[in-house]
């Protein structure tokens, strides 16, 4: 009767680096924060990029510089109103944001593909969608976090002008009213802006194209609209009179919306020919208009990222 003799295992070898490791599996009994604190984190990382926070040194250069760009006339400014003991700031809080519409338009170029296109051509859009976050919860994390880099950006000049009107001891309430008007200025214009430089940016992964067609349309559109008006306000010159054709033509550009917005309503110095801005019949589309260009952008950024990566 043959016995079956147990198997024998040779010993290890030398230099033989065979292991066998107890992982441990276990299942995650830790709290799950779910959708809200995913997108809560998302907008802080997008805000924080947004200022190249988190990321190489390179990246921080632009937005820095041109935060400090958008400051410094203002912090000028506020010293030559101190120095001179002026009665008056030198420019208005709503007409900053519109002397410095280059600034802030080379901002949204710079930083609106930064904060989508790296997402699409690294497409890594999927791996948000795979977690609680939903389309709706990205596109909301995404705007919000580019406006209120933008908000930033463009308030951060008015509390400097703010502060320096304080201490030059102006006159503190028409210093707070203009002040309140110009954040409610360029919060709308944070909002415009931000919507429209996504939309552009989300067309494409490539960030290079998402930053030229952003200035493009910021630049090409206000120089069209004003080379109009001044056409416009030349021709209503010769006739003796002041056309209405300006203020309606106003409305085919972002920079020229805020400006007839914030005439209309918050009573700002219009920077359309001849200083005459928009009435408030004519103010009132115009803020129906970029009400409808804001809600119009988030409904396109959910269009376009229902699509993606699925």
């Amino acid at each position: 009767m043959a016995v079956e003799q147990p198997m024998r295992t040779s010993a290890p070898q030398p230099g033989d680096q065979t292991r066998i490791h107890n992982i441990g599996y276990r299942s995650y009994d830790g709290p799950r924060l779910g959708r809200s604190y995913a997108t809560r984190s998302l907008y802080s990382q997008s805000l924080r990029g947004a200022y190249g926070l988190g990321r190489s040194v390179k990246s921080k250069v632009l937005p820095m510089l041109l935060f400090v760009v958008m400051c410094v006339p203002a912090a000028i400014m506020v010293a030559v109103a101190v120095a001179t003991k002026a009665k008056d700031l030198p420019v208005d809080y709503t007409r900053y944001a519109i002397i410095m519409q280059a600034v802030i338009s080379l901002y949204v170029a710079s930083q609106a593909p930064q904060s989508v296109s790296r997402d699409l051509r690294f497409k890594t859009v999927p791996l948000y969608f795979s977690r609680p976050i939903e389309t709706a919860d990205y596109v909301r994390a995404k705007f919000a976090a580019l406006a209120s880099a933008l908000f930033l950006l463009t308030g951060a000049p008015l509390i400097v002008l703010y502060a320096g009107a304080l201490l030059a001891k102006l006159d503190f309430a028409d210093q707070t009213k203009g002040f309140a008007q110009g954040l409610v200025s360029v919060a709308l214009l944070s909002l415009l802006f931000a919507g429209i430089g996504l939309v552009i940016a989300s067309v494409t992964p490539r960030r290079g194209f998402g930053i030229a067609a952003v200035i493009a349309v910021m630049t090409i559109s206000y120089g069209a609209v004003s080379t109009l008006q001044a056409i416009a306000d030349a021709q209503s010159l010769g006739e003796g009179g002041h056309s209405e054709a300006i203020a309606w033509i106003g409305l085919f550009s972002p920079v020229t919306l805020i400006d007839g917005v914030q005439s209309a309503f918050l009573g700002a110095t219009s920077a359309f020919p001849g200083g005459i801005g928009p009435g408030t019949g004519e103010g009132v589309v115009y803020v129906v208009v970029v009400l409808g260009l804001i809600a119009a952008s988030y409904g396109l950024l959910m269009r376009r990222y229902k699509k993606v990566g699925l």
